[in-house]
């Protein structure tokens, strides 16, 4: 059977893998020259199990609110005319009501946790076969807080999620400082913070480029540089991938995993999944080696920025901008992002001028991603992953190649299934095989 993966960031080439080692012939379709160049060229560098809060939870509203004319604002929604953002805003909204909020942390963490297990499992796979290596760190991951208020709303999600198998056990300020002594120049500030032992760190774009490679090793076909510009469908299955060079690419299945990008192609389908384009922002700072830095991966919970350690790099990433497919960076939000790591680690004594970087993160008004077969029976979802597609990545290619080769996830987990009567995808819905 082949499949046509239509996607080269992490999520679609680890699609990929999982789809190659069941047995599926396997080509990947991608307008950029590489694999990893869009979304996960230069994310937070989190796997995050801690994270899964998601961002509709009963706090947001007024917050957003109080973010509003702000343009380092870490949630930035820009007024616009366009009804898509109308209709996913509305959605996420109602995301935001308490039961909706549990639900969805359970789905996250249920997830994410599988994918972890994954990942771990494809190192332990390929460690005789040339490896993968991707400045990767299994130190955990510890969330800060320089607010009170801000602090005891977040340990309400982290019993939530310690209810469903994540791990963010309590510490005071002297804890989090001897866990992390990067964080000593800010002792003053900090009120507390929680830890996550079994999270990691690591560089996204570099694992989906040494993934690429183990793929191609097994008979993965990568067909980059080739835009695709439309799906050609007729009674009622997918006939080929349409190139802008008028080529046609037939498949038996085909997986959209195109992150953001994903609901402009599958629209004149007649397939309308909630998936909306939010705009991240990162900056790579490389480290002198007199820097005082950290090593274990952070979360600055109040100004929803990660920071992560890459080798001799320090990563920080966050924050989110809803203005539609601009890709045009914002002076304020990336000075913001940088000012604020400046303040925490005084001592970083930078090497070069940072890395100045954006991307689309393709957000759910749920934050739980869209993964399974549309209405169309040959045409399969992986994509709304939103912060988390380096977290969700392995589990998510494991999942989907599960369910397009007729087996039962391993993990319990809300699917997408088919188009309802409006024609839009929800995550709510049942399997379909």
């Amino acid at each position: 059977m082949k499949i046509a993966v239509l996607g080269a960031g992490v999520v679609g080439v680890s699609s990929a893998w999982y789809l190659a080692r069941a047995g599926f012939d396997v080509t990947v379709i991608d307008r950029q020259p590489g694999v990893g160049l869009e979304t996960s060229f230069a994310n937070g560098g989190q796997i995050a199990v801690s994270h899964a809060e998601p961002w509709a939870n009963p706090s947001t509203p007024l917050k957003a609110l109080s973010w509003l004319g702000r343009e380092d604002a870490p949630l930035l929604f820009r007024l616009r005319a366009d009804p898509a953002l109308l209709g996913w805003t509305l959605r996420f909204l109602r995301e935001c009501l308490p039961g909706r909020a549990r639900r969805n942390i359970r789905h996250i963490v249920a997830l994410a946790n599988y994918s972890r297990l994954c990942l771990g499992r494809l190192r332990h796979e390929l460690a005789t076969q040339g490896g993968l290596q991707y400045d990767h760190l299994e130190k955990g991951i510890l969330h800060f807080y320089t607010d009170a208020d801000e602090y005891r709303r977040a340990m309400h999600a982290a019993r939530i999620m310690r209810e469903f198998g994540c791990n963010r056990r309590l510490l005071g300020v002297d804890e989090c400082v001897a866990l992390e002594p990067a964080l000593a120049a800010s002792a003053a500030s900090l009120v507390g913070g929680d830890y996550t032992t079994e999270d990691e760190s690591g560089d996204a774009h570099v694992f989906t480029r040494q993934l690429a490679a183990h793929c191609r090793r097994v008979g993965v076909q990568f067909r980059l540089g080739e835009s695709i510009r439309a799906l050609d469908s007729a009674q009622g299955v997918v006939k080929g991938v349409l190139t802008a060079a008028g080529e046609r690419i037939e498949a038996d299945a085909y997986v959209v995993a195109l992150g953001s990008y994903s609901p402009l192609l599958l629209r004149p389908l007649g397939l309308n999944i909630p998936v909306y384009p939010a705009k991240g922002y990162s900056a790579t700072l490389a480290l002198s080696a007199d820097s005082v830095a950290p090593t274990v991966s952070l979360t600055d919970d109040g100004h929803k920025l990660v920071f992560s350690r890459l080798g001799n790099r320090l990563r920080v990433a966050g924050t989110a901008e809803f203005s539609g497919y601009d890709l045009s960076p914002n002076p304020a939000r990336s000075d913001a992002l940088l000012e604020r790591t400046r303040s925490l680690f005084p001592s970083l004594n930078e090497a070069a001028e940072p890395e100045v970087w954006c991307g689309l993160r393709p957000v759910t008004p749920s934050s739980v991603p869209l993964i399974g077969r549309t209405g169309l029976p040959n045409l399969w979802l992986n994509t709304g992953h939103g912060t988390l597609g380096w977290t969700m990545a392995c589990g998510s290619g494991a999942v989907l190649a599960d369910l397009v080769g007729g087996r039962e996830p391993a993990v319990s987990f809300p699917f997408v299934g088919r188009a309802d009567a409006s024609g839009e995808l929800c995550a709510e819905l049942s399997v379909q095989r």
